[in-house]
């Protein structure tokens, strides 16, 4: 099974922190286009509780990283609900990732590397594995922010765009979900794994993984 596990190098964690992620953004999307916004913050939210159970019942605890993010989507989508403005599900997005972002720069510059506190129990690598990886995160991080705001200030909420050929129209508010689902989840999940195959090599034997590795390899 090497050659499934080259192809597919995410563990059972990994692939739930992907799947509660992006789940939610399906469900927002179909009831969206189906029922409004309001129905649609209304299945973001249920879904993300779902999978907030779901974490706990497949790994027997809450990951960090995946419980603060579906926090803050729960916190901002009942700011949607309540307002009755989708904005403030769509800037959850630009806030969550340049906040993260910045908070992974901060600790490289400290010495401290978040990603390696989280992980280690998972993967081994070098410092400089760590550092590298960590480093590349908070910069995609920077990247799908920017990209969400160009999105999101582009196309306006109420604004309504179709497709010539296939007359095919969407709101503003389902553009984005779209661009999310279509474009930014599978982005983020191509860059993933790219990045631990190319961690590969910073990787330390499980008979090794006690020993100390030096920061300079």
């Amino acid at each position: 099974m090497n050659w499934l596990r080259k192809l597919y190098p995410f563990n059972a964690e990994q692939t739930v922190n992907i799947m509660s992620e992006f789940g939610p953004l399906v469900a927002m999307f179909i009831m969206n286009a189906a029922y409004g916004i309001n129905v649609g913050t209304w299945a973001l939210i249920i879904t993300t509780g779902i999978a907030i159970v779901t974490m706990l019942m497949v790994l027997g605890r809450l990951p960090i990283f995946p419980l603060i993010a579906s926090t803050v989507t729960i916190v901002f989508g009942f700011l949607t609900i309540v307002t009755g403005d989708p904005m403030w599900v769509q800037i959850k997005v630009t806030i969550f990732n340049a906040m993260f972002a910045i908070f992974l720069f901060g600790g490289l510059y400290m010495g401290r590397n978040f990603f390696k506190y989280i992980f280690e129990g998972t993967f081994n690598y070098t410092k400089k594995g760590w550092d590298n990886f960590t480093w590349s995160f908070a910069w995609f991080f920077v990247f799908t922010a920017i990209a969400n705001e160009f999105v999101r200030l582009i196309f306006e909420k109420d604004g309504m765009y179709c497709i010539p050929i296939i007359n095919w129209c969407m709101d503003g508010i389902n553009i984005w979900i779209l661009f999310k689902v279509a474009f930014i989840m599978p982005l983020s999940g191509i860059y993933a794994w790219w990045l631990t195959m190319m961690m590969q090599k910073y990787r330390i034997d499980d008979a090794d993984s006690s020993a100390k590795v030096s920061p300079a390899e």
